[in-house]
């Protein structure tokens, strides 16, 4: 397909200008078909795989064939489900549009009064339309993008163009799936514990997840995936839906009576806040749309998108260390400066200053607001110490913010109470001895910023762990009397963007009680997440595997903890939780002076091996299976080119049978012969009289991709919460 022109129907009602019926959007296999009627907003006939060669008669036919019959007890001519449903086209599920004007303008029936067509030859494209309804007085710009990745997004914009306001309670875009989706997978969890994968038959009805957190949450859907049945990472068609934003928001499947499937989402508003006065406008988020052949494909189409951005970080992510765990509240200098000594012998290339070095903050309850540093711990040039030890050990310096938030014993809070949400009359239920700071006011936002640029330029910070500990529970504003976390939440954006601006180079983690703030806007302004506050491998391993399904591994943080994990006691071996460590932002979080020599000498052995292998991880293909029933999760990168791939085994249960068959390694190219190798830091020495190793594991074997991919490989016999690497190379 060549690429074509911008088209423009401007009037309606006016001559006829160029308008296609039909475009077609293709990228990277992938292909979206829209309908573009002169009546009503655009309708999907085709999201999935790309169709082939289509002629005008075809596209004509297409449309013509996508109309169901009518049905007995159904509307005369027919319900066309557009992107941007319309109860006034007879669609009795969620319609696009929910608001009224003190109870007129409620249900809008839109006419396109603008189109613009950009087609792409084979790299996608994007179609823009204005709807207009005249009597309710509302306008709507509906954009949809096909990125080059393959991956489609689509938003939508309402303005009010009536001299009355306009409340508007919901603004949601959908999307059809066809009816071989029979399945629903989305994420759960919690503190700790997110994004844990459920799975329901996708019923009449609308399975209906909203994040009410006034931020991501921990038990956000994430993707929002519909499949055939039994789909999973490698087989099985699937379709999925991401909204990305940082607050409120929904995400839903909906199989309405008559037969239609839709995945939809957007913004989830708060009553009242919304209210547009004549010639405001509504900007709604993007909301992304993934299809792929199994889970893999969908994600791949992210992690191309995202990899394809000029501010993607592209520097070899460097090894963190972070000394929450190891020191928590407890700042001493001297204690500080040997961690760094170690963090630096063992490899470590950015040191992490964690919560507790400002105002009075010696314990959660207090000085959470005062972003300066406390002249009690960090006074007399001992933090200039500090970073100069870390600078001259060659690491970056990093430094924890929590700038959202105050705990109302603080400075900021006793001298401005009236900037922390609230509804009239009460503060919010406390959470973590803490209050939302109002960044929607312009005063508060200022203060804050010059505050943390002011921290970042007198001491040199290179990186801020930007963390967001408390739901957004009755947040409303002192300002406007209205609920805020719509506000709040464009407001934080404006907030980093501002700090980014005033500070070139600084990098920012997205923290959120650990992973509470993992989406797609999030990520356009920070350079890595924060999963979870959970460093148990054993915890780790699913949820890594689960936010991979919307972030490459280079914008996940993943660290070694202690041998004993904080957050749940159990005990487990350093090669397992490096190796869990290894397929994300490799890090650590363990007090290495009570670590042993071995141990510290262990730990050097598997940053070396990330340092070796992080470029792999970060560019290549996801690759994920579930074997042995799940009780063994396999992980992997495989190069761009398939030249080489690295593979984690681990083992996460017992299984009813041991050991586990072969494995097969997936991703490699079939016509290629491969030396497959095992990778430990030690070498063969450590294990090389263990019979529990295959012969071949530390010498390595030439074979064939296709037999690597079909028939697989056995792999050492693992007890539960262990893992094995794998190296495949290509040879010549």
């Amino acid at each position: 397909m060549v690429s074509s022109p911008t088209l423009v129907h401007a009037d309606p009602e006016g001559p006829e200008v160029a308008w296609p019926p039909v475009v077609r959007l293709l990228a990277a296999g992938e292909e979206l078909v829209l309908d573009l009627p002169r009546d009503a907003m655009p309708r999907v006939l085709h999201w999935g795989s790309a169709l082939g060669p289509l002629d005008v008669d075809d596209l004509e036919a297409m449309t013509a064939v996508s109309l169901a019959p009518l049905a007995t007890n159904g509307v005369d001519a027919g319900v066309r489900i557009g992107v941007l449903p319309e109860s006034g086209s007879g669609w009795t599920g969620t319609p696009a549009i929910q608001g009224h004007r003190a109870g007129r303008g409620w249900s809008p029936q839109l006419r396109p009064v603008d189109v613009q067509v950009d087609v792409l030859a084979g790299r996608g494209g994007r179609v823009a339309v204005t709807g207009v309804d005249v009597e309710a007085g509302l306008e709507v710009a509906l954009e949809i993008e096909m990125l080059g990745s393959g991956l489609l997004r689509l938003r939508c914009s309402l303005t009010n163009d009536h001299p009355d306001d306009y409340a508007l309670n919901a603004l949601v875009v959908s999307l059809p799936v066809p009816s071989r989706a029979t399945e629903v997978l989305d994420l759960a969890g919690r503190w700790a514990r997110e994004r844990v994968p459920q799975r329901r038959p996708f019923t009449v009805g609308a399975h209906v997840r909203e994040g009410r957190h006034g931020r991501t949450g921990a038990d956000a859907a994430t993707v929002l995936t519909a499949g055939e049945a039994g789909f999973d990472f490698e087989r099985g068609e699937t379709w999925g839906l991401h909204v990305a934003f940082s607050g409120n928001h929904v995400v839903a499947a909906e199989r309405a009576f008559s037969g239609e499937r839709l995945l939809l989402g957007g913004e989830l508003l708060l009553p009242g806040e919304v209210v547009l006065a004549e010639g405001q406008t509504y900007d709604g988020p993007w909301v992304y749309a993934l299809h792929g052949e199994g889970l893999d494909a969908a994600a791949a189409s992210v992690h191309r998108h995202l990899r394809s951005r000029a501010h993607h970080p592209t520097s070899l992510r460097p090894v963190v260390m972070n000394v929450w765990e190891a020191v928590y509240f407890d700042h001493d200098l001297d204690t500080l400066l040997g961690l760094a000594d170690l963090a630096a012998s063992v490899g470590v290339e950015r040191f992490v200053l964690d919560d507790g070095w400002f105002g009075a903050r010696r314990d959660d309850t207090a000085g959470l607001g005062d972003w300066w540093f406390s002249p009690e711990v960090w006074g007399d040039g001992r933090i200039e110490r500090l970073v100069a030890r870390v600078k001259d050990l060659g690491m970056e310096f990093g430094l924890w913010f929590e700038p959202e938030m105050v705990n109302p014993d603080s400075d900021l809070a006793r001298a401005h109470p009236d900037w922390l949400l609230q509804v009239p009359g009460r503060l919010p239920v406390p959470a973590r001895f803490q209050q939302v700071l109002n960044l929607a006011i312009p005063e508060a936002s200022a203060h804050v910023r010059r505050q943390i640029v002011s921290v970042v330029h007198e001491v040199g910070v290179d990186f801020i762990k930007w963390d967001h500990n408390r739901d957004l529970v009755d947040a409303g504003s002192t300002v406007t009397g209205a609920a805020g976390v719509h506000a709040q939440t464009r407001a934080a954006y404006g907030l980093i963007d501002e700090i980014r601006a005033q500070c070139p180079g600084l990098e920012i983690e997205s923290c959120s009680s650990g992973g509470a703030r993992v989406d797609l806007e999030i990520i356009e302004r920070t350079d890595r997440v924060w999963a979870s506050d959970c460093i148990d491998a054993h915890e780790r391993q699913t949820i890594q595997r689960w936010t991979s399904q919307l972030l490459p591994p280079e914008l996940v943080g993943s660290h070694v903890g202690a041998g004993r994990a904080h957050t749940t006691g159990r005990q487990l071996d350093l090669d397992f939780r490096a190796v869990t460590a290894l397929f994300g932002h490799f890090g650590i979080e363990w007090d290495l002076a009570a670590a042993s020599e071995q141990e510290r000498a262990d730990l050097a052995g598997w940053v070396a091996t990330y340092k070796r292998h992080r470029r792999l991880i970060h560019t290549g293909s996801v690759v994920r299976r579930d074997l042995e029933d799940g009780d063994v999760m396999l992980t992997g990168a495989v190069a761009p080119d398939r030249s080489e791939a690295l593979y984690s085994v681990a083992q996460l249960a017992r299984h009813v049978t041991w050991p586990q068959d072969r494995v097969r390694l997936p991703g490699l190219d079939p016509a290629a012969t491969y030396r497959v190798v095992g990778v430990h830091p030690r070498g063969p020495r450590s294990a090389s009289e263990d019979r529990t190793y295959p012969r071949w594991w530390w010498d390595g074997v030439r074979l064939p991709g296709t037999v690597l991919s079909e028939v697989g490989v056995h792999l050492p016999a693992l007890d539960v919460d262990h893992a094995c690497l794998v190296h495949v190379e290509r040879q010549p």
